[in-house]
């Protein structure tokens, strides 16, 4: 049975092929019989009738062409036009031409999609307006204190983002954090929003963190989902006391570089994040990190660290983890003619060491976001630093 329909789709899928081929057939034996027949026929006799049979021939084969493919495909252009510009109901025919009957079958699936693909362009044009909002909410130039040297990039997976920082100066209190909101798309976007606009408020009525952290919690806990959390990793920077302060939501650790030790220390974050309860008001504390001059702190999100190796083909991928980024910190080459490091240098090597580690064809598939930020030095002098743009020589592919 099953060989008797792999033939009949055989026949009709060859059904010119094999026409042309009987009648090239029909052509040898006619002129065989001509040739023992009417030999004897005089020489305009034999050009008619020969001509006849060529006529006969063209006929048929032109039948099964208009039959086959002309007529189903004019069809077939003017119901695809019918489908993409007016709402009629469009009229398929049938036809022994499989490859046309395929795409009348995607064209009836089509009629079913058309409206879902009208709405889809709608939803695109909003997130295209949720991206300049987005833009012009956090692509505003860093005003750091003049203490510190800060470098900070995020890079979103999709056209909004649900990581990124923000540094917010409130009278001698800087406050420079990053967040990664779970989940993503257009909820992930409208908490991040949320979120960086209640802390730009708080920033003016309180001082610490914790109470800062703790309203916008009772804020946003009401109003979003259960599944629907943030994490953040904040610092304080008090300008005329030249302290810092740091607290976290869930998040990466706060990794932070000390000069005179040249080694790297891990601090933890909270572990809770923000949405998760209601009331975080005697669970989150805000603690003094010791930061002195030259050291530096570095601020990540999770597809920092969990970036894939595109080389390795095993299941499990192999991920940059924090223990190749403390080496890419640590490695960080020392500003011109001086013993120190700057936010600058680290920011660098982590870009370049983490693009040579997912190699070309990388796979992005969350946002992410690094800052640097370097307690400056008194003999800091721009002119010794490096330069914020990497030259396309020290990556592979991956950039910000």
């Amino acid at each position: 049975m099953e060989l008797i329909k792999k033939f009949k789709k055989f026949i009709i899928s060859n059904i010119v092929n094999i026409a042309v081929l009987l009648v090239a057939l029909s052509n040898i034996i006619l002129l065989s019989l001509f040739l023992n027949t009417f030999l004897n026929l005089d020489k305009i006799l034999q050009i008619s009738i020969w001509s006849i049979i060529m006529i006969l021939e063209s006929i048929i084969v032109m039948y099964f062409i208009n039959l086959f493919y002309k007529k189903p495909i004019i069809n077939l252009v003017y119901n695809i036009k019918k489908a993409l510009l007016t709402k009629e109901q469009i009229n398929l025919q049938k036809s022994l031409n499989p490859d046309i009957s395929y795409i009348n079958n995607f064209l009836n699936s089509f009629k079913n999609i058309k409206s879902d693909f009208l709405k889809w362009k709608e939803i695109k044009w909003e997130v295209e307006l949720a991206k300049e909002i987005q833009e012009k909410l956090l692509n505003k130039k860093i005003t750091p204190p003049p203490s510190l040297n800060i470098v900070a990039r995020s890079k979103p997976m999709w056209e909004i983002w649900w990581d990124s920082y923000d540094v917010i100066q409130s009278w001698d209190n800087f406050y420079i954090y990053v967040w990664d909101a779970t989940w993503h798309w257009v909820w992930a976007w409208f908490i991040m929003v949320m979120v960086n606009a209640l802390i730009s408020s708080m920033t003016k009525v309180f001082i610490s963190w914790a109470p800062i952290i703790t309203k916008v919690n009772e804020v946003l806990k009401p109003r979003v989902k259960a599944n629907l959390l943030m994490t953040l990793l904040l610092v304080r920077w008090n300008e005329k006391e030249k302290r810092l302060f740091m607290t976290g939501a869930w998040h990466e650790h706060l990794i932070i570089y000390k000069d005179k030790l040249k080694k790297c220390f891990k601090i933890k974050s909270w572990w809770l994040a923000l949405g998760m309860i209601k009331d975080i008001e005697k669970m989150i504390k805000e603690q003094e990190i010791q930061f002195e001059e030259n050291d530096i702190i570095v601020l990540y999100s999770d597809w920092i660290t969990d970036s894939i190796n595109s080389r390795d083909t095993s299941e499990i991928k192999e991920r940059f983890w924090e223990t190749r980024l403390i080496q890419a910190i640590e490695s960080s080459p020392k500003a011109k003619w001086k013993t120190y490091k700057t936010a600058t240098s680290v920011f660098n090597n982590i870009t370049i060491e983490l693009s040579k580690f997912m190699w070309y064809k990388h796979t992005q598939v969350d946002d992410m976001t690094l800052a640097t930020i370097q307690y400056k030095p008194k003999d800091y002098d721009l002119n010794n630093d490096f330069s914020t743009d990497i030259s396309e020589e020290f990556i592979t592919e991956w950039k910000w």
